[in-house]
C-alpha cells in the first residue's frame, strides 16, 4: 500500500492484524500534532492503526525505492527472452532479514 492509498482506507473500516510488537515512541511535537490531526480527521480510526498504516505505507515505498544492483548470475529470462540477472542489491538481504523476523515472531506466538 501507498501513503497516497490511506486517505481512501482509512474512509472505511479494516481490521489490522494482531500486534506482535509493543513500542515506546517519543514523537516530536509537530510529528505528534500531525498524527492528532489525522486521529481527528478520521475518527473511525483509533491512533495505533494510523501508525501502522503510515509505517507499513512507509515501509512498501521504501522497499519499492531500493536499488537494484545488478548481479553476475542470470535467474530468469523475460517474455521476450532476455536474461533476467540476479539482484545484488539491497532488496534481497532486506526480504531474507524480513523473513527471519517473521518466522521468529510467528514461532514466539505459537508459545
Amino acid at each position: 500500500m501507498q501513503v497516497k492509498e490511506l486517505i481512501n482506507e482509512w474512509a472505511s473500516t479494516v481490521q489490522i492484524e494482531e500486534p506482535v510488537m509493543s513500542m515506546k515512541l517519543h514523537l516530536p511535537l509537530e510529528l505528534s500534532a500531525h498524527l492528532m490531526a489525522l486521529k481527528d480527521l478520521y475518527p473511525g480510526r483509533t491512533l495505533k492503526q494510523i501508525l501502522v498504516d503510515l509505517l507499513t505505507a512507509a515501509v512498501d515505498e521504501l522497499e519499492e525505492t531500493m536499488p537494484y544492483l545488478q548481479g553476475e548470475n542470470i535467474i530468469a529470462e523475460d517474455e521476450y527472452g532476455d536474461p533476467i540477472y540476479q539482484d545484488m542489491g539491497l532488496t534481497p538481504r532486506f526480504l531474507e532479514l524480513t523473513q527471519r523476523y517473521r518466522d521468529k515472531f510467528k514461532h514466539n506466538q505459537r508459545g
